[in-house]
């Protein structure tokens, strides 16, 4: 693919009960409930939003940082009523070595209900298949059983453990280093989930 192509615009990339679409300012209070949970936020790498200033300016970002081509977050939300109740991310895409990593978030009120499982499946068809990508990393908190889970389901490897790489809100945090290649992709079973994307 084209690099240039890549950055023309976030697709629309639809699961079963979920779509990963481009973020507005309709977003902004969907994104200040999510990313202010402190559960939501317990493993995460920045400390919860405080006010929607902060949502807007969280949603101001992530278009800087697709117009410097160095991340690719979707909204996740659902198909029935384009709610929007997570964010799924392709970070710091690597066109020469092909790889590239991955990050999510869900709304407290979702969890529990396949949601983020089934938006991460449908990025990974993306990222493998639309991008070429050969491999596709995790960094998530050891304490973080949740999202480990989610990881191993689709296939990630544990590849490593990293001691103290983050500083969070006055708190260090390790991070176990996550890792899936194309051909386990295709192996696994997780390859070919239904997924259709509109330009």
């Amino acid at each position: 693919m084209n690099p240039n192509t890549i950055w023309q615009s976030l697709p629309i990339i639809d699961a079963v009960r979920v779509r990963l679409r481009p973020m507005t300012e309709d977003d902004i209070d969907s994104l200040f409930t999510i990313f202010s949970n402190p559960e939501v936020m317990r493993y995460w790498s920045f400390t919860p939003l405080v006010d929607r200033e902060a949502a807007a300016g969280l949603l101001a970002q992530t278009r800087e940082l697709f117009e410097q081509r160095t991340m690719m977050k979707w909204g996740v939300a659902l198909r029935e009523n384009d709610e929007l109740i997570g964010t799924a991310t392709l970070i710091h895409p690597d066109l020469t070595h092909h790889r590239v990593e991955i990050g999510y978030a869900l709304a407290r009120a979702h969890w529990g209900h396949g949601y983020i499982s089934e938006a991460l499946r449908a990025l990974l068809e993306y990222a493998f298949k639309e991008l070429a990508m050969h491999r596709i990393e995790a960094d998530v908190d050891p304490r973080n059983a949740a999202s480990i889970k989610t990881l191993e389901r689709l296939g990630f490897q544990r590849e490593g453990y990293l001691r103290e790489r983050w500083h969070v809100g006055g708190e260090i945090q390790d991070a176990l280093f996550y890792g899936l290649l194309r051909p386990e992709w295709e192996v696994s079973g997780s390859a070919g989930i239904p997924a259709c994307k509109s330009w």
